[in-house]
């Protein structure tokens, strides 16, 4: 079940928001919630609702066990190995394995089997709670039910972002819905469902159909194109998601932290990274970086572990690692140099911009036959252009530059300077109908268009 089916639209999310509205009792609101949030699982994930359930039992199970324990450290190893262990075997274990089979004599089998949704984001929440348990940060929470609803919470379950226990533990025991938090929850949602039905799809079908033709065919233009498109996809589809995560989190009386900061406008690529993913690279830093040393001692060691870390906590391929190593070279390089890099804004935002796109064609192709061919394309070594690609970005052309213009602060600074110029009353009409409107029209697009990925599921 995905925020964008019509199921969820119009049957889940209502019965789902009603009964958390009716209900002013917290601890059944947490129940009928949990139940949902299970409900909402299984509907992708018949079978692996099952490992999610017992990896966050164990691993609370261990949690609780380690709040009491005289050997705590010997007990956190055991609950992140516990949280670690189905991430290793379902993400990595094609990849272990074919390196294990590299021994001379070993040729061990092993078939992959498919990834469970939303692994990677609940693995990595269990394990700030029980780091933050272990550091004494915040207290065992002894309820099972409390535990599970914190992991399972289906808003943030399936592509994030991840939600660090001690920014929710408060709100598990005692969350008001009021009126404003809710309707700017609406308001949220929806327009996360906008960048996604409207842009992201559009986008994304851009760079589908130029790359459903043989490579080599292709021009520069075409490949340089089709990355720039999906550039604007994986942005509005992923900070989409979050919106819609962070919109559903607010109707029923959530606060996450934000996600996205507008990572397009940033001047370095240092900057860039402040402003993308912001949940994953916190989790890294606090999680990864600073235990291993952080600034104080092996700086350029300890960055080398954190983006192959992050290139391969994207996937198991090479593309993966390379991305993390490339964005690894840049930030040493940033950070070798430092002032001496710096350049004016008008140079240093397109310059970063093009620098992230060159980044994203290492994350698309997985085949490292397809990427050494797109490269070649890319740097001169074909075609300049091929007319299919072309026409389709010929045609793209007006929502590239919606999404250039959508992927600043732009939009939202004119909303404030409209909020500010009308009456209240006025503001609140104009916000409800285009809440209307946007959902209208999202549910439209998707309905009449078969292509409707989302890209982070599969990480």
């Amino acid at each position: 079940m995905l925020f964008t089916e019509p199921l969820f639209l119009f049957v889940f999310l209502p019965v789902c928001l009603i009964s958390q509205l009716l209900v002013k009792n917290v601890t059944a609101r947490n129940v009928m919630l949990l139940v949902m949030s299970l409900l909402f699982y299984a509907w992708g994930e018949p079978v692996y609702i099952f490992l999610m359930l017992a990896t966050s039992l164990l691993c609370w199970a261990l949690c609780l066990w380690m709040s009491h324990s005289k050997r705590s450290g010997l007990v956190f190893a055991l609950s992140v190995a516990a949280a670690l262990l189905p991430l290793l075997f379902f993400k990595y274990g094609a990849m272990i394995t074919g390196l294990i089979n590299l021994i001379p004599g070993l040729n061990i089998p092993f078939r992959k089997p498919a990834l469970p949704i939303g692994i990677s984001f609940y693995t990595f929440q269990i394990i700030t709670y029980a780091a933050d348990l272990y550091r004494g940060e915040t207290s065992a929470q002894k309820s099972p039910l409390s535990f599970m609803l914190y992991i399972s919470l289906f808003p943030q379950l399936i592509a994030g972002p991840i939600v660090r226990y001690t920014d929710v533990e408060r709100q598990l025991a005692e969350r008001p819905i009021t009126a404003p938090m809710f309707s700017d929850g609406v308001l949220r949602f929806v327009v996360g469902l906008g960048k996604k039905a409207l842009l992201a799809n559009t986008v994304g079908k851009v760079v589908a159909d130029i790359f459903a033709n043989p490579l080599d065919e292709l021009g520069a233009v075409g490949v340089w194109g089709a990355m720039l498109c999906y550039a604007f996809q994986i942005y509005f589809d992923f900070s989409g998601y979050s919106d819609m995560a962070i919109g559903l989190g607010k109707m029923l009386g959530f606060t996450y932290k934000e996600n996205f900061d507008h990572p397009y406008i940033s001047r370095s690529v240092k900057e860039f990274w402040r402003r993308w993913h912001i949940s994953m690279n916190t989790f890294f830093r606090d999680y990864v970086y600073i235990p291993l040393g952080g600034n104080r001692r092996h700086q350029l060691f300890n960055m080398l572990v954190v983006w192959s870390l992050t290139g391969l906590w994207h996937g198991a391929g090479p593309g993966f690692l390379l991305w993390g190593l490339y964005f690894f070279v840049l930030l040493s390089i940033g950070r070798l140099l430092g002032e001496r890099l710096r350049l004016p804004a008008a140079l240093a935002i397109p310059f970063t911009f093009a620098l992230v796109v060159f980044g994203w064609t290492l994350f698309y192709f997985e085949s490292m036959a397809d990427l050494g061919c797109a490269l070649r394309i890319m740097f001169g070594g074909g075609a300049a252009a091929d007319p299919l690609s072309l026409n389709l970005l010929r045609a793209a052309l007006p929502t590239l530059g919606i999404c250039a213009v959508g992927s600043t602060p732009l939009p939202a600074k004119a909303a404030a300077r409209v909020r500010r110029a009308l009456d209240g009353r006025l503001w609140t009409a104009l916000c409800a109908a285009f809440t209307v409107a946007m959902l209208f029209v999202s549910v439209a697009a998707i309905i009449g268009d078969t292509y409707n990925p989302f890209l982070y599921f599969r990480f």
